[in-house]
């Protein structure tokens, strides 16, 4: 759970995630309750925060594992 904590932190509480990804604040709410973000929220998440909680932080049983090699998030690469 605590990559879902860092990314209701990140984003600056439930509501404010629920609606950078265009969920209500009960969905948020009932992610943190159960321990786990519903497999389609996590690339909107990843999104919505700039890849600084991804996906395979979020559902590792569902992404697996980071690729190797992957691309840098557009701000990164404007550096």
């Amino acid at each position: 759970m605590e990559p879902l904590l860092r990314a209701v932190s990140l984003a600056g509480g439930q509501t404010a995630l629920a609606r950078r990804i265009g969920k209500t604040q009960s969905h948020v709410a009932q992610w943190l309750r159960r321990g786990r973000v519903g497999p389609t929220a996590c690339i909107p998440i990843e999104t919505a925060l700039g890849g600084q909680v991804t996906r395979y932080e979020l559902r590792p049983d569902v992404f697996g594992k980071p690729p190797p090699s992957s691309p840098p998030w557009p701000s990164e690469a404007l550096r």
